[in-house]
């Protein structure tokens, strides 16, 4: 037939359709080659780069880790927490060592139980346990005369009838007593008929409750807490005392004629 292709004709056309579609084709496959390309998502989050010390800043918190934990610390839980060496720990703990055992010093660090706890030398024992004996007992106040200090601490300068109104209650007693404590102090008087006493905190206060100003008084729930302690305890004191006396007087007492 005239209109049917020659050969040669016929494969030039099948070529050009072959180009035709490898031209569709390759996009496609450039495309695939950069969605493999992208980024995979990010790893977890690597640990946080040790913190950088001299030698001396370490040290130094290496002697106030070992001062305030009560057990023993090994090298190897230090070294752990403050992301440093082991092998570095280890060395600064044997200079640290050596530091506390000179003469001048009346702390050491002793390795005790693979650990490293602070402590004073044994050749202070005596010195130290006499000190401890001449010192001031605690402080111990009853639950009144703690709800009146309160009274004063909160509402200085204050009458004595105003902490009677405020606690509802008789205090002339526990006022004496706080007074000989030294714990308050006379701080003039009330312009007012009668011209009434006013008292208030002192420095011995602030020294017995740990405080370097007024303004480091606890809340009113914070004091809360402490009545509530301080009422607990004088439960506990009052039923120790009892049963003390209960024992007292049944051994005291005879046993009947007759017994065994």
């Amino acid at each position: 037939m005239a209109d049917e292709l020659e050969p040669r004709e016929q494969a030039e056309t099948a070529a050009a359709e072959v180009e035709a579609v490898e031209a569709l084709v390759e996009p496609v496959g450039e495309l695939a080659v950069e969605m493999e390309a992208e980024p995979e998502p990010a790893s977890e989050a690597e640990p946080e780069p040790a913190a950088e010390y001299s030698d001396t800043e370490l040290k130094a918190i290496l002697e106030a880790v070992i001062y305030v934990t009560e057990e023993p610390l090994e090298a190897k839980q230090i070294a752990l927490a403050l992301r440093q060496p082991l092998a570095r720990i280890e060395s600064l703990l044997a200079e640290l060592v050596d530091e506390f055992a000179k003469p001048e010093r009346g702390l050491q660090i002793k390795e005790i139980a693979g650990g490293f706890k602070m402590a004073t030398k044994p050749e202070l024992h005596e010195q130290v346990r006499l000190f401890v004996k001449n010192l001031k007992p605690p402080l111990k106040l009853s639950l009144a005369a703690l709800e009146t200090l309160a009274v004063i601490a909160y509402k200085q300068p204050i009458t004595a009838p105003e902490i009677m109104e405020i606690r509802g209650v008789q205090g002339g007693g526990v006022l004496k007593t706080l007074l000989d404590r030294k714990l308050v102090q006379v701080a003039g008087r009330k312009n007012v008929i009668g011209k009434p006493i006013l008292y208030k905190t002192n420095k011995e206060f602030l020294v017995q409750f740990g405080l370097s100003s007024l303004k480091e008084l606890p809340s009113l729930k914070e004091f809360e807490e402490l009545r509530r302690l301080a009422f607990s305890e004088e439960e506990a004191e009052a039923t120790t005392e009892a049963l003390e006396l209960r024992e007292a007087e049944t051994a005291e007492t005879p046993a009947p004629e007759g017994a065994a």
